[in-house]
Parts: C-alpha cells; sequence; structure tokens
C-alpha cells in the first residue's frame, strides 16, 4: 500500500522488493518521503500496518529491513529463505535513525569472478535486493561491460574476433577489466557478449529504479596488441602480472584520451552513466615509468578521457596499490599523484581498512571524498577467519577523524562467506557500534536463528567471537596467509625446514584450541534440539565451524608427519607412513562428506551455472575450462604463480582434487625421507604428477563422482548427524 497524498516517485520499485521479500500476501505496508537535509529513515507499526517514511529509497528499504531484524527477529541475508516467514507486523513505536555516512559502497571487481561470474536474473535480482535491504546505495556493476568494450573497438576498426580474444575467458572478465591480463582463457563468446549486455541492462534498471547510483568501469590505458602495435617508439609499454603480458599506452599519446572517451560514449550508449567510473590503472602492476611525476600524467589523460564524453565524470579508485606495494608507493609518490586530481573529480576507495588502512598514513586523504571498505578475503577461501571488534574499532576511528568517510563500504573478492563480518561491517553504515560481543552479536543471533532460539547457540557465537573472529595482525601479511595446507599444492620443501612449518600451523592457532570445541559443541547441541534450524543459516555455520576444526586436525596432522619423515632423512622406511597417511586422508574424507550436506558447497553447482550459458561446443569447452581453472591453478598448470588461490573448500573439489593430490604426495614421501640430498628427485616425480593431474582436472573435471548435486545427502544423514559423527571423532583432538 503507498500513501496517494504523498505517493514516493519510488514507491512502486520498493513496493516490488517488499513482495519479493515478504510473499504476495504480505501485511499491509505504507511508503512515504520525506526529503529532510539528512537521510534517515522511520518506522512504525499500529493495528498490524507497517508505515516506513524515509528520505529515499534505499533509506525505506533499510527502515524495512531493520523493522524485520529488531521487531520480527528475522532477516534477509544471504542465507536466507524468501519469502520470510512473517504473517503478520507487530505493534512498533516510531522508531527513527540517520545515516552515519552517506553511501555505502558494495563489490570489487573479482566478485564477479569469485562469486558471481556465472549468475543468471534470478541471482542477480536477490543480489540487489540484498542490496537495498542493507543500505547499499553505489555498487560497482561491470556486468554487460565486456559488450561496451566490444562495441569501442569495434567502432575503432579492430574485427569482432580481435575483440573478444583480446576481451578472453568470461570467468577472467574482472582481471581484464582491471587491466591484468588479455587474450587469456577465451574468445569470449558471442553469444555471451549480447546476453551478458541484456543482463546489465536489467541489473542497473533495477539498481536506479531503487535509488542506486552505480559505478560503471572505465579504461585503464589497457590496449589490444593489434593498436600496440600501431603505435611508434614509446608510445606503448608491456607490464606483467603474474606472468602474464599486457600493453599500457603512454600518457601522452593522444590515442589514450581518444579510447577513454570512446569507451565511456559506447557505456553511455549501451549501459547509460551515472557518471561514476572505476578504474584502477596500477592494481599490481607499478607504473611502467618509475618517474615520480609519471602517475599524475596517467590521472591527466584519464580525466582528460572521461570528461571529453562526460563533463559530470568522477574517478573512483581503489587505494589497493599504495597497500600492496608500498615499497614503490612511498609517500612522496602518492602524495604527488592524488595531489594531480581535482578534489572533485576523485573518489578513493580505502580498500584494505580492517587491516591495513590508508586514510590514516595520508591524514584522511586530504579533502578527497573516500570510502572505508573491508576486503577480508582473498579469492573467495572458505576457511572462516576475521578479527571482528578490531575492524569495528578501525571503522570508529575513521568515522572521528577530521575528513570523514563519505561512505562505508564492502570491497570483498567473493562474498557467502563469514557472514557474521559483512553484517557487522554494513550494519555501521547506519549505526554506531562499540563492542561486538555486548551491543551487536546478541541481536545477530536472534535475527540469524529466530526469536526464542536456543541459549547455546549466542554461547557458541561467543566462542568463534574468541577464536576463529579474533583473527591477529601478526605473523600475517594478508589473509591469505593465515589459511592451512589442506588446499595448497603440496610439495616436500617442508622436510628441510619442518621448524619453520611448526611455526607456521602454531600461528594458525592463536586462540586457545578448547574454545573452538566448545563452540562447535554447542551450535551442534543446539542444531540437535532443533534440527528444522539447520535447515537454513544453521546448517551453514555447523559446516563453517566444522570446517574451521578440521582444517587445523590437517594441518596438525600434517606437521606430525613432516616432523616424523625430516627426522629420519637418508635412512630406509619401508612402508613407515601409512598409518600417518591413512589419518591425513581421513580429515579429508570426513570434510567431503559434511560439505556434500550443504547445496551451497556444492563444486558441481559451479560448472552447471557456467554451463547454462553456452550456446555450442566452443561456448561450452570456454566455460567450464574458465569454471575449473580458476579455482585450480588459476593461470597455466605448473607455472607456480596464483596456484590454489582461491582454495575452495567445496564437494567435489575436496574429495577429488584435493584428495588425489595428497594421495600423489603420500606415494612419493617414502623416497623424499630417503633422500639426503634434499629429495630433488622424489620432488621432481611429484611436480609431474601433480601437473599430470591438474591438466586432467581442466579436460575433465572431477573424476571420482564425489560431488553431488544440490540436495544430495550421504549415508549418515544431514548436517546435524555428519556435524555430530565428526564432534565425537574431533572434538576431543590436541593441536598446537
Amino acid at each position: 500500500m503507498v500513501d496517494t497524498e504523498s505517493a514516493p516517485r519510488w514507491s512502486a520499485a520498493v513496493s516490488g522488493l517488499v513482495r519479493r521479500v515478504l510473499g504476495d500476501g504480505h501485511p499491509p505496508t505504507t511508503l512515504r518521503e520525506d526529503p529532510a537535509p539528512e537521510r534517515f529513515f522511520e518506522y512504525r507499526a499500529v493495528n498490524g500496518e507497517l508505515t516506513v517514511t524515509a528520505s529515499d529509497a534505499i533509506a525505506a528499504a533499510v527502515g524495512l529491513h531493520t523493522y524485520l531484524r529488531e521487531v520480527c527477529a528475522v532477516t534477509a541475508d544471504w542465507d536466507a529463505r524468501l519469502p520470510l516467514p512473517v504473517t503478520e507486523f507487530a505493534d512498533a513505536p516510531p522508531t527513527r535513525r540517520t545515516a552515519e555516512v552517506d553511501q555505502a559502497y558494495y563489490l570489487n571487481f573479482c566478485t564477479t569472478g569469485y562469486t558471481s561470474p556465472y549468475w543468471g536474473w534470478d541471482e542477480w535480482e536477490r543480489e540487489v535486493d540484498w542490496m537495498a535491504l542493507h543500505g547499499i546505495t553505489t555498487p560497482l556493476t561491470a556486468v554487460g561491460h565486456e559488450a561496451v568494450l566490444h562495441d569501442a573497438y569495434v567502432r575503432m576498426g579492430l574485427t569482432d574476433e580481435q575483440v573478444r580474444a583480446f576481451i578472453g575467458g568470461p570467468g577472467y572478465l574482472p582481471w581484464h577489466f582491471m587491466g591484468n591480463l588479455d587474450n587469456f582463457a577465451g574468445p569470449t563468446p558471442a553469444s555471451w557478449i549480447d546476453s551478458h549486455l541484456d543482463l546489465g541492462r536489467r541489473i542497473l534498471d533495477r539498481q536506479r529504479s531503487l535509488g542506486m547510483t552505480p559505478v560503471l568501469p572505465g579504461f585503464t590505458g589497457h590496449v589490444p596488441p593489434e593498436l600496440a602495435r600501431e603505435r611508434p617508439g614509446e608510445r606503448t609499454r608491456t607490464r606483467t602480472w603474474q606472468g602474464l603480458v599486457t600493453h599500457v599506452l603512454d600518457p601522452a599519446d593522444p590515442l589514450y584520451a581518444e579510447i577513454g572517451a570512446r569507451i565511456t560514449r559506447s557505456q553511455q550508449e549501451l549501459l547509460g552513466t551515472d557518471h561514476l567510473y572505476a578504474i584502477d590503472p596500477f592494481i599490481e602492476m607499478v607504473p611502467v615509468d618509475a618517474d615520480i611525476s609519471f602517475p599524475g600524467a596517467i590521472a591527466d589523460a584519464t580525466l582528460e578521457g572521461l570528461v571529453r564524453a562526460d563533463p559530470e565524470a568522477v574517478w573512483v579508485m581503489q587505494t589497493w596499490p599504495f597497500s600492496y606495494q608500498r615499497s614503490f608507493w612511498n609517500d612522496e609518490r602518492v602524495t604527488a599523484f592524488l595531489d594531480a586530481i581535482p578534489d572533485e573529480r576523485l573518489v578513493l576507495l580505502d580498500l584494505f581498512g580492517e587491516r591495513s588502512p590508508q586514510w590514516s598514513r595520508f591524514d584522511s586523504f586530504g579533502d578527497k571524498a573516500w570510502m572505508w571498505c573491508a576486503l577480508l578475503n582473498f579469492g573467495g577461501r572458505t576457511d572462516p577467519m576475521a578479527n571482528l571488534q578490531r575492524t569495528l574499532d578501525r571503522i570508529n576511528a575513521a568515522k572521528d577523524t577530521r575528513n570523514r568517510p563519505t561512505g562505508i563500504g564492502l570491497a570483498m573478492e567473493a562474498t557467502r562467506n563469514n557472514p557474521a563480518f559483512f553484517d557487522l561491517v554494513i550494519d555501521q553504515a547506519w549505526t554506531r557500534t562499540e563492542q561486538v560481543e555486548r551491543d551487536w552479536l546478541p541481536g545477530f543471533v536472534e535475527r540469524r536463528y529466530g526469536r526464542g532460539s536456543d541459549p547455546a547457540l549466542l554461547e557458541g557465537w561467543r566462542g568463534l567471537l574468541a577464536t576463529v573472529d579474533a583473527a591477529p595482525e601478526t605473523p600475517f601479511r594478508y589473509p591469505a596467509d593465515e589459511h592451512g595446507v589442506l588446499g595448497r599444492r603440496p610439495h616436500y620443501r617442508d622436510l628441510a625446514d619442518p621448524a619453520g612449518l611448526r611455526a607456521q600451523v602454531t600461528a594458525r592457532v592463536w586462540f586457545d584450541w578448547p574454545d573452538l570445541l566448545r563452540a562447535w559443541e554447542q551450535l551442534v547441541g543446539a542444531a540437535e534440539r532443533a534440527p528444522a534450524r539447520a535447515e537454513g543459516s544453521l546448517g551453514r555455520d555447523l559446516a563453517d565451524v566444522a570446517m574451521a576444526v578440521l582444517l587445523r586436525v590437517f594441518d596438525h596432522r600434517y606437521l606430525n608427519l613432516v616432523e616424523r619423515a625430516a627426522g629420519a632423512r637418508g635412512q630406509d622406511h619401508g612402508a613407515g607412513f601409512e598409518k600417518e597417511l591413512g589419518g591425513l586422508l581421513e580429515v579429508i574424507d570426513d570434510l567431503e562428506s559434511l560439505l556434500a550436506t550443504r547445496p551451497e558447497y556444492h563444486y558441481r553447482r559451479w560448472e552447471e551455472q557456467a554451463l547454462a550459458w553456452a550456446e555450442g561446443p566452443e561456448d561450452r569447452r570456454v566455460l567450464l575450462d574458465n569454471a575449473r581453472r580458476i579455482l585450480t591453478v588459476w593461470t597455466e598448470p605448473g607455472d607456480g604463480e596464483l596456484d590454489d588461490y582461491a582454495s575452495r573448500l567445496w564437494s567435489g573439489l575436496v574429495g577429488d582434487y584435493y584428495r588425489s593430490r595428497w594421495e600423489l604426495w603420500g606415494e612419493g614421501l617414502e623416497r623424499a625421507a630417503a633422500d639426503p640430498a634434499g629429495s630433488t628427485e622424489a620432488s621432481a616425480w611429484l611436480d609431474r604428477s601433480l601437473l599430470a593431474r591438474e591438466e586432467a582436472f581442466l579436460e575433465h573435471g572431477p573424476g571420482r563422482g564425489a560431488s553431488h548435486p544440490p540436495g544430495a545427502q550421504q549415508e549418515g544423514g544431514g548436517v546435524v548427524t555428519r556435524s555430530r559423527e565428526l564432534l565425537d571423532r574431533y572434538g576431543r583432538a590436541e593441536v598446537l
């Protein structure tokens, strides 16, 4: 229902959101608009009718969701089943909130490669609804940009085949858009370009109807090799990222601004514009010229191209290079670069705010607009860990600085992991929380599992907050350093340095181990007392906490085996490692059996989503290759560049791909331990064997039949039964 006397211009869009979240027969809802000077919402419910008054559509969506969370104890998070089970609205007094920041940013280029590369409209519609309900005003929207590049470069004289080869495989588009690679794992199917232009338009139409201001990709200076070959002398340079070579124009070349303008115009024609352009010309690649003024020249050429096509253009740029390659981006270089860009033309995303904030290094970036963003995970690794309280403290410190952030953002490389972290961060766009355990965690647990849920669930989460969600900053540089060995490419190098391995394994248990086991026990016990809850988010959480335990058990067993083998180097061992190897593989098999009970952890779904876009045998080949490659070798088998970067613990990968590699490692361990010269012969054999396994996986996918279709369960029951069995088996396990 809409108040006809003051019907908001966005009422139809938000009413549609209400129907999708609560169902067609939802209780009566009235939407009102009050264009106040500050962003706000107010909800109240009287006699079963909910009224939400708000300054804008996103504020209204947040108001609706806040009422559902606080009054109805339900939430439309990633794990929720829609429509939510709300059949009537309980009375609630007027409750008003004002936004803490003006904007909420969402997504990272990488998210489109690690989480959503193969999504269709059904997935994107729900994701855009999630954005609205969580207050996202400024999403990065890259779907359809491949059609923009195709249009621009064909107009510039390249053939369709040349452009599709340049763009490369659909599973790698985000890295192409950032300028990291070209002509890789492709070509992009022609049907993909057409279908994703339509999909991108649909996503943008929905985002804009809900009042969002999408950020679209822009030109990074990265050009097709055919254009590079036409430029004389030093007009183009090559650069390398993870062994992959790309070509970039010199900013002094007039073609730089010309291409930037052409791409911007094509984008305006095909997808429209909201005047925000995501451009990251230095992502993990230092400038090709070390002169301190060179990045400023890049800035001038970038802005010239943008403004030539869009006089209102604003550049949105990640600060990741300043953290990732700090040895190059010293204070003087960063300051010179930022000073070259007018304040009104730039928005900075402080991408790794929870661990390596740059705003505090550069005095809140002077007077430039910036957003505090959380990164958390690399590649979408599923090993659950974070530091919730430290993250909250750093958000609050940013809010208290002189030049406050204009927004709070989620810029993770993948979603669908560690829901508590992401909920906590995005909540801070509309509230200020001081203590996670006291002020936030009880509400999170109540709405995740429902009002009146078992008190053991809150106690279990308190245990998680004190263990896996309290990760220290040292000795870890990045979250990737915190993850264990199960998903990594096996090798025998640890035999030469077992003390170093022990230090790594020890560091990964920074908490009191019994505390994690107690948290697991509390969650499992609560699930046994109310099994229906495990069909939803509790089942997901059971899998996550079991994963946290079993991965550390695997680390511990691997360490013991390596220390035993290293302690007897040069001896003839006979068949002395079978028992320990069996124990190692047992952990893999147990983890596989648990993951198979949860459809969100099925590898097969990933391939099925990719294949849904195939229109012929060649499309099928490219899409399957991309889906398999990025989760395993990433680039090429055997090159050692990004092996297992995504390291997904999914049913079908764990029980097949990872298990087969550890079997090979075990086969060669006896030779490696018997070789006093450093395991060179055994290592060479292992590398050849792993290379063959990796190539076979790229060609054929899982070969053991360990992956189960969604909804399938192995013998022994579902996630609750398997969790109890594993708790009984590992709940008294000793680790370092």
